[in-house]
This record gives C-alpha cells, structure tokens and sequence, in this order.
C-alpha cells in the first residue's frame, strides 16, 4: 500500500483499519520496519505497532509478534554500512514494546520470554552497525534499541537475580567490545545506563554482585598510554560515558534502587580512579 494509506491510519489515531486483514497490516508494517526512509519506518510503522501492542490488539497474538521480531534481528547480521541495520534495530524496538506489555499484562510463558532474552542477548552483542544517526536515512540506533528491550527484559516478572546478573553482563560486554573505530556518539550510553537502572529497580542484586560489574567497567574506561600514534581514549570512552551516565542517573533518576547509597560509593571511586588526572590540585 502507498503511504497516503498509513496517513490516514495516523490521521485517525492509528484505529486498527477495517478494510484488510490484520495478518496483512502487520506483515506490510513490519517490512516497512526495515524501509530507508525515516517517514516509513520511525514515522509510520513503528507508532503504528507500538500504538497496537500498547491497546492491546496484539494480546491474542504477541507471541507471533515477538517470534516476528526477534527474526528481524539476523536479517542482514554481520553487515556495517549496510541499510540492513533498520530492521534489526527497529525488530529490536518492537520486542522492547512486546516485552512491556507482557510485563504489564502477563501474557506470555516464561519460556517465551526467556527465548526471546537469549536472543536479543546474542543479537546485541554480535551487532557490528553501530551508528546512531544515518544522514539522509535517519536514526539506525541499534545499540540505544537493543539496550531499550533488555531493560524492558530486566523488567519481566519472569526473571530474577541471576538473571539480572547475567543482563548487566551484557550491557558491560556491549561496552567493553565496543570498537574504537565506531565511537557511541548518540547517546548510547545514557540508554544503555537507563537499561540498567530499569534492571537495578528490581532490588534482585547486592554489591557482592554488583561492586565487580562496576570495577570491570572502571578497568575498560581508564585510559592508559601508549604510542604516540596511539589514542588511549577511543577505547575507553564507551565504558567511561556509561560510568558517568550512570553515575548522573543513579544519583538523580527518582525511584531509586535499594543499593543505591552502596553503588554510588563504589561507582564515585571507579570514576576517581578513571579520571584521576582531572582531579588533581593545580599547584604553583
């Protein structure tokens, strides 16, 4: 269909049109989740699926759905550059609003969502498009998505400390793997530290637990010297904005975890560690 037609879709607040199959709306929505155009994708087929998983029109059929989704994910994987990466990113943001309305309405097996978790897990690890902002194409934002559906995950009532554990895990890996030829320059890091707080409110995790996951951070967001061709910061600083990220929303964010006074101090001492020459006393 053209797009005049979902223009009229959203003119009339995305009711669920009567003219055709939902079977059909949906496979032509979810293809347009991998279109180039950012109207299409971000403005038409994405609040368009998110609008009807949101009221509920899916709630017969979310397992489907999110099966759809989390093949979306190895459409195109291993390519960089390639126009590929919308529809595993947007595949991705799709399951995070599948996941949301599982949580709220409960109405998946564990099993699912746990299949679901291994992979997006996977998927977020081995993805190697990382841009944020496309020119001309829009926002890809593979990393920010897939950090948005393992929050949504963290939140399942499914899943419980070890779980959590396992999570965080991934989020640090994320970082810690980041290449320093393709820096997280669109404000990766803050979603990525929102997943984690999302993950932290559920209370699950203690400092025994969580005092390593932040030292293993500190350790990959502190610069060390090297040659003079060398750039000791491109390496870090996925780890290092993710410290400070999460320092600002921990301290701030409302509705804050138990162990926040805990993690904090542990957290302030990684970044002292990190930026240790920017804290020093000017002298003479």
């Amino acid at each position: 269909m053209s797009l005049g037609y979902w223009s009229h879709v959203q003119a009339a607040g995305f009711e669920v049109p009567s003219d055709r199959p939902l079977d059909d709306l949906t496979a032509e929505l979810t293809a347009m989740l991998g279109s180039t155009e950012p109207e299409v994708r971000d403005g038409t087929a994405y609040p368009a699926l998110a609008t009807w998983i949101g009221r509920g029109v899916y709630d017969d059929l979310l397992a489907g759905l999110g099966d759809g989704m989390v093949a979306g994910l190895s459409v195109g994987l291993g390519d960089t550059g390639a126009d590929t990466v919308f529809r595993r990113s947007f595949s991705a943001l799709i399951l995070a609003e599948c996941l949301h309305r599982n949580n709220e309405q409960h109405l998946l097996p564990g099993a699912k969502v746990l299949d679901w978790g291994d992979r997006i897990a996977v998927w977020f690890l081995t993805e190697a498009d990382t841009r944020g902002f496309v020119p001309g194409k829009g926002w890809a934002h593979a990393v920010a998505h897939g950090a948005d559906a393992i929050g949504a995950l963290g939140e399942s009532p499914h899943l419980a400390g070890p779980e959590h554990a396992a999570l965080l895990d991934v989020l640090a890996e994320r970082l810690v793997r980041q290449s320093a030829e393709a820096p997280l320059a669109a404000g990766e890091p803050d979603r990525i530290a929102a997943a984690a707080m999302r993950i932290l409110r559920r209370n699950t995790l203690g400092t025994d637990v969580l005092e390593p996951w932040i030292l293993r951070l500190g350790a990959a967001g502190n610069p060390v010297g090297g040659p003079v061709d060398h750039d000791p910061f491109a390496a870090t600083a996925a780890a290092q904005a993710f410290l400070r990220a999460l320092f600002v929303q921990l301290s701030l964010a409302p509705d804050a975890p138990a162990v926040r006074p805990d993690l904090l101090l542990v957290l302030i001492e990684a970044l002292r560690t990190t930026n240790a020459p920017y804290l020093r006393v000017a002298t003479g």
